[in-house]
């Protein structure tokens, strides 16, 4: 990347709104994972962050998990260097066996969610006896890969905007920003 760009990217994140503050962020995991461990704490759980979106919120809420688990991560992507979905190209296949056993996804948004339910769709045809997904934030739109998707456990909810911050990126950019915020007029 030029040094143009990386002013642009500089420039993004000084005029970004922000949306969320550390502490609302920090209050919002630990309602979330207060949930989850009263759903999952007897259940023996596979944890699987999808990366690289959910590896900050799933470093930080699986320290909150307060029983037994199992953790580990995969990748998949539909988009293949592109910015229309294809099917589902794994990365990284999960590497813990899961088969009757409950599955707990992780991941940072639920935007329109196409990859979340292609991996929620291949636990399940791998024999997980459940999966329930985890995201720190729902974007509010209509435009879901089903009029019914949800995720079971969410964090935050957040307005139809170009949003990055802990995990979220701009461009493969601020994953690393303490907050969650917008970029400005997106």
């Amino acid at each position: 990347m030029s040094q143009t760009d990386i002013e642009h990217i500089k420039q993004v994140y000084a005029e970004a709104d922000l949306l969320f503050t550390p502490a609302e962020i920090e209050a919002a995991m630990t309602t979330m994972a207060q949930a989850i461990t009263q759903d999952m704490r007897d259940a023996n759980p596979v944890v699987f962050s999808v990366m690289n979106g959910g590896l900050v919120i799933a470093g930080q809420l699986l320290t909150k998990l307060d029983f037994p688990l199992e953790a580990s991560y995969l990748h998949a992507t539909r988009y293949r260097n592109s910015t229309s979905g294809h099917g589902l190209e794994w990365k990284v296949a999960p590497m813990i066996d899961f088969k009757d056993r409950p599955v707990l996804i992780i991941d940072d948004i639920l935007d329109e969610g196409h990859t979340l339910v292609e991996i929620v769709e291949h636990c399940k045809a791998e024999g997980a006896a459940s999966v329930k997904t985890a995201v720190l934030v729902n974007k509010l739109h209509d435009r879901k890969a089903r009029p019914d998707l949800q995720a079971d456990f969410v964090g935050l909810e957040v307005i139809d905007r170009y949003i990055f911050g802990f995990g979220m990126d701009y461009h493969g950019y601020w994953r690393n920003a303490d907050g969650i915020y917008a970029v400005k007029g997106m």
